[in-house]
């Protein structure tokens, strides 16, 4: 079924009303659109008297339970918008469905990873049944086949919801499917809440009745809730609690509720959201309803007055299942109360590891803040390689849940910053092994928020955001989830700058923004092989680098890379990896069978040895060039200079392989120092004809010089990156100390940001345009080349990507 097709199903268009075009593609058969009427709704679980399946479709019992059964085998959310038709009508409840979801999947013995994430969050809320509860009824039920005592799988799992199951008291509660057996078995005080509920003309708020009676009856099926949302709420989502990571089934609800998830936040009412999200407001108020009913997100505006509570509610708490995590949230009586609540927000970690406290001055004026209403925000944007990070070392008790949010919900908003803040003073900063990666993340990350967080030096107008600006944490993936107009308008709602981590990984497509200003890969395309290619031709330095294209197979390796003990290679759309030469053909065969690849000299007889370089450079240096200071190879000026690197921030990552250079430049050399020997008198005229004639120094005032030009030679450019590094706390302190002394963020400086991030990405797509093939451009993601001018493409790249100027 083809969108067009879909739309007009959504539309209500009946056959008749039906463009031929339409018609055509479902070969002029209105059976074929009767059908795909009924597949679209049932897949989208539409309510069958508003739609267009009203009209199919004569039976509306016959539809409800054939959309029920396809949810149900498809492991999907139960329809809480339909509660009123399934709970009444068919007697179905919530916790009846998913039951009937884990009888079937133990019945097959399957997983419980093949429960998608929301799905295995509401079994987990109403049944009690999480991993390890689930491997337990597993192994009962193998067991009793075992020894012949066979259970049936109903026979293993609850007979009603678990009875602490948290019901919000503005939650509104509605009677269920109730027959004259239900009431007969009822108490009293039980019969005369029934009585109220049915009677009432408005539905009642679950605080308005007996906290233990709503509790009974709900799990006994007679009563259901309505989570209602109204245009005018607020929601906010503090860190996940109880959120189930198994596996994303791509279903309709489920990418709405992910995208919904990245776009909320508190400042923005539900009808702002679906106008930003250019998606039906039913729609978005069903899916904020489930996070609320889910307890992943909280009503910000509860329209309830607590007075008005019923007296057995007293001890009501609003948390979810741990109390503790209503400290994930900001307290504003108590921000008011304390002068020094942002004191922790300059950026002052221990030395050593963090950049100079003196890059923040002064506290957060928190009043003056809350005056100005919502402001805008700086986004910082990670991958989810940050959050694994983050979840694979036992960093801290509570860091897990913020990791969880960072990557399922995609984004972590500054009001739960402080809490996260929290966490990550307790990690450590000393580990061993491959633990140590995590630890130096966590710590940097920390030091790099607080740097972020409420600067002034980093408001593009310090007058007026003269306490700095807050800090959201978003994820790449999360927002390239969004089509690109939506992730636009998102973004240029809620903030005024964004920064990225560096680098980010090949495997995702960096967002790029002009509005708000984007300190990061200014295209897709940096982020990829080609930009490494184009700044080698740029700075004419680089290692050994052929790129490859798919389908090529080598039968051996090319000689200019049979001195190396060790490559890098870097698959397309993978992050590069080192790999020994005596292996590399088999890897790269692999690899080339389903994707491009690029093959770099790295190391001589180990892993050559990588510095990093961070920028914008200070060019009022005139040293000269050495070890301790790299900033000064020539490579680097000519790539400063060409992208304007002052205008931005990140590092240059340089590569010194540790072989020797070739005889021809060693000849170079020894004939310069021959020359110097035979000039001792000082009439250096031949000398500096024969440097120019070789191109290696211009003027060389002494032997030394050519010591040093060979010095120079050894270390070629490797990468470059934008963004703030989290991977090295004193790379992450040079680039933080340079974005403050630089003046990075401000206006003026942005403006030539833009400008630059314009030629730089003119100049990149023109020199990837000149070096593929027309005829099926490998562009970022795409390395799909034909076949038809291979020879030629694959001698052009021995020609052009063969770049070794210091050989």
């Amino acid at each position: 079924m083809n969108s067009d097709v879909e739309f007009h199903i959504k539309s209500n268009y009946p056959w008749s009303k039906l463009p031929p075009l339409i018609k055509q593609s479902l070969g002029n058969s209105q059976k074929e659109y009767d059908k795909c009427v009924v597949k679209y709704s049932v897949q989208n679980q539409l309510r069958y008297k508003q739609n267009l399946v009203r009209n199919v479709k004569r039976d509306e019992k016959s539809y409800y339970m054939e959309l029920l059964q396809y949810s149900r085998e498809h492991l999907m959310l139960y329809p809480y918008h339909l509660s009123d038709l399934l709970v009444k009508g068919l007697r179905i409840t919530p916790f009846s469905y998913y039951v009937g979801i884990m009888q079937d999947i133990m019945s097959q013995e399957k997983s419980y990873d093949c429960l998608p994430n929301f799905t295995a969050a509401d079994c987990l809320r109403l049944l009690g049944i999480g991993r390890n509860q689930y491997i337990e009824l597993m192994n009962q039920c193998r067991s009793s086949k075992k020894f012949f005592r066979k259970k049936s799988v109903k026979d293993l799992l609850p007979l009603k919801p678990v009875e602490d199951i948290n019901i919000e008291p503005w939650w509104r509660v509605q009677p269920g499917y109730i027959t004259e057996d239900d009431i007969k078995m009822c108490t009293s005080a039980e019969k005369e809440t029934v009585d109220k509920v049915i009677d009432s003309k408005v539905s009642l708020r679950a605080g308005e009745l007996d906290f233990n009676l709503v509790h009974c009856l709900f799990t006994r099926g007679l009563f259901y809730l309505d989570v209602c949302i109204e245009d005018e709420d607020y929601i906010t989502v503090p860190p996940l609690e109880g959120f189930v990571m198994n596996r994303v089934l791509g279903d309709y609800f489920e990418t709405l509720l992910y995208k919904i998830f990245v776009s909320i936040d508190e400042h923005t009412n539900i009808a702002e959201l679906a106008s930003v999200l250019e998606i039906d407001l039913g729609l978005v108020k069903n899916a904020v309803s489930v996070f609320c009913r889910l307890g992943f997100a909280r009503k910000k505006n509860i329209d309830f007055d607590l007075a008005d509570m019923h007296v057995s509610w007293a001890d009501y708490s609003p948390s979810t299942k741990k109390p503790e995590s209503d400290q994930l949230l900001i307290d504003w009586d108590a921000v008011l109360s304390n002068d020094n609540i942002y004191s922790e927000s300059k950026y002052s970690p221990s030395p050593g590891d963090s950049v100079s406290a003196t890059s923040v001055e002064g506290d957060v004026d928190t009043a003056a803040l809350l005056s100005t209403g919502h402001a805008k925000r700086i986004a910082f944007l990670f991958d989810s390689t940050l959050t694994a990070y983050l979840m694979m070392g036992n960093l801290s008790p509570g860091l897990k849940n913020h990791a969880v949010t960072m990557f399922e919900v995609g984004k972590l908003s500054d009001e739960s910053i402080d809490s996260f803040l929290t966490e990550l003073e307790k990690v450590g900063c000393v580990a061993e092994g491959e633990a140590q990666r995590y630890f130096d993340h966590a710590v940097t990350l920390r030091n790099t928020i607080r740097f972020l967080r409420y600067n002034r030096h980093l408001s593009p107008d310090p007058d007026f955001h003269n306490t700095g600006m807050g800090l959201d944490l978003l994820r790449c993936e999360s927002l390239l989830g969004l089509d690109p107009g939506t992730c636009s308008r998102v973004l240029n709602k809620n903030y005024a700058l964004l920064v990225s981590m560096a680098p980010l990984s090949n495997e995702i497509r960096p967002v790029s923004s002009c509005t708000p200003q984007h300190i990061g890969p200014a295209i897709p395309e940096v982020n990829s092989a080609w930009f490494k290619l184009f700044m080698y031709v740029l700075t004419e330095s680089g290692p050994p680098s052929l790129l490859l294209v798919k389908g090529t197979r080598l039968t051996k390796l090319p000689k200019t890379f049979q001195a190396y003990d060790k490559l890098l290679v870097t698959v397309w759309g993978h992050d590069p990896s080192v790999v020994s030469t005596s292996n590399v053909l088999l890897v790269l065969n692999e690899a080339l069978s389903h994707s491009a690849a690029l093959i770099q000299a790295h190391g001589f007889v180990s892993d050559g040895e990588v510095v990093f370089v961070p920028f914008p450079i200070d060019t009022s240096q005139n040293s000269e060039f050495s070890r301790k200071n790299l900033c000064m190879h020539s490579a680097i000026q000519k790539l400063s200079a060409e992208l304007q690197l002052g205008v931005t921030c990140g590092f240059v990552s340089m590569l010194r392989t540790g072989r020797s250079r070739t005889s021809a430049k060693q000849t170079r050399i020894k004939k310069l120092d021959a020359l110097v020997e035979e000039t001792c008198n000082g009439d250096f005229s031949v000398l500096e004809k024969c440097a120019d004639d070789s191109g290696v120094v211009a003027k060389p005032q002494s032997l030394g010089l050519a010591v040093q030009c060979e010095l120079e030679a050894e270390w070629v450019l490797l990468d470059c990156s934008f963004g703030i590094p989290l991977f090295d706390a004193a790379l992450n302190r040079a680039v933080c100390e340079n974005i403050t002394s630089k003046g990075i963020c401000r206006s003026e400086s942005l403006r030539e940001l833009l400008k630059s991030s314009r030629k730089l990405s003119l100049k990149l797509l023109h020199f990837i345009s000149e070096h593929q093939v027309r005829d099926k451009l490998p562009v970022h993601g795409n390395h799909n080349l034909c076949t038809t001018r291979y020879k030629h493409y694959l001698n052009s790249m021995y020609q052009l990507y063969l770049i070794n100027l210091f050989i």
